[in-house]
Formats: C-alpha cells, structure tokens, sequence
C-alpha cells in the first residue's frame, strides 16, 4: 500500500524484479537511449524521451511494451499528456533543483504536471548519495532514496533535485510527467513523438 509523505507517496516492491530486470534490458538496448536530451540540470545522464498524448497510449505500448505495465500503473485517469523518460545516472552524476514543465517545447506557457511519478529499476548496492530531494519554495519536504520496486509519486509543482551519486554503479529509473491540458494547448502537442540523442535512429 503507499505510504503519504507531506507532498508525496511512496509504494515500495511496486513493480517485482523479474519486470525490473526486464525493463533494465530493453531500456539499455533501445535505439534511443544515448547522452540525455534533457536540459543541462541533468548533468552526465542518459537516457531518451517520449512525449504522447492520451490518445496515443496504445501506440505508445505498441512501440515500448516493456513500459506498459509501468503505465497502466502509474498514469491518472485525469491526465491527458505525458512526457515519459528512462533516466540512468552514474557515479558523478546528479539533477540540478528545477520544476518540471518538459513540455515546454510545444506548449509555451505549460503549468507544471499534476503529477511525476518514478519508479526505480537499478539502484547501486550501498549507495551512496543519489537521494531525491523535494521542496516548495524553501520549504524541505523530503529525501526519497532509492530502491529497486519503489514508486515515488510527487506532486508535480515541487521544485526537486537528485543529490550526486558518489557510489560505482548505475542509478536508473523511469519517469513519467503528467499533465492536464485545456484543448488549445494540447492541439500543440504531437500525438506522439520521440526525443533522443541517439544519431541510429
């Protein structure tokens, strides 16, 4: 059952590790997955973006069917577009202290996502730093730590921050942005689309 933290929930064992490990393979083996197209408050990062709306879902599974377990657990009735991303970070890595609005690209003046939510897949034994660090304004409100199976569902106006990994190993998660749009804004969104690095593809 999750757990309510002031801002956020936590569900541990979300997901078991025969799903994680799979996830693990197909993320890593995916054409897409290269230096992050992310902004520069993901330093040393990797990973890829898929930005879809609701109507979309089905492609979406059709395309990465290794995400739809994760999404069918995950998403919100109420939500009708998304910005999901594999994130692996490594020692040395870490997120600057930012708001979510990844969407931006396409709807310029786009609110904050109602929701994030992350489940973790790797986490490095002993790890060390690496920590998920939420705030509103300058208000603390928690240090989530990573661990394999757990789902993090935060409130998607928190400014938020991954403290720098300081241990060998790889740190991956998945994430998924969700937000609300009126009709206008969601008419400058594609259906569906893919954001990546990787020059394969």
């Amino acid at each position: 059952m999750p757990v309510s933290k002031p801002g956020h929930t936590l569900q541990a064992d979300a997901c078991d590790p025969d799903y994680l490990f799979e996830l693990q393979k197909q993320i890593r083996s995916s054409r897409y997955f290269a230096v992050n197209n992310l902004n520069r408050d993901f330093v040393d990062t990797r990973g890829f973006s898929v930005v879809f709306r609701r109507s979309a879902l089905a492609r979406v599974i059709e395309q990465f069917p290794w995400a739809e377990h994760y999404l069918k657990l995950a998403l919100r009735d109420d939500c009708n577009a998304f910005y999901l991303n594999p994130l692996q970070l490594t020692e040395g890595s870490h997120v600057a202290p930012h708001i979510d609005r990844s969407l931006h690209a396409y709807v310029t003046d786009v609110l904050p996502p109602l929701q994030v939510s992350v489940l973790y897949i790797e986490v490095p034994k002993g790890l060390r730093g690496g920590g998920l660090v939420l705030r509103r304004g300058k208000k603390f409100l928690g240090r989530v730590t990573p661990a394999e199976g757990l789902l993090l569902q935060f409130h998607g106006d928190l400014q938020h921050s991954i403290d720098k990994v300081e241990t060998p190993g790889l740190r991956l998660s998945l994430v998924c942005e969700q937000y609300r749009l009126d009709e206008s804004e969601l008419a400058g969104m594609p259906d569906y689309t893919v954001e990546s690095r990787a020059k394969s593809y």
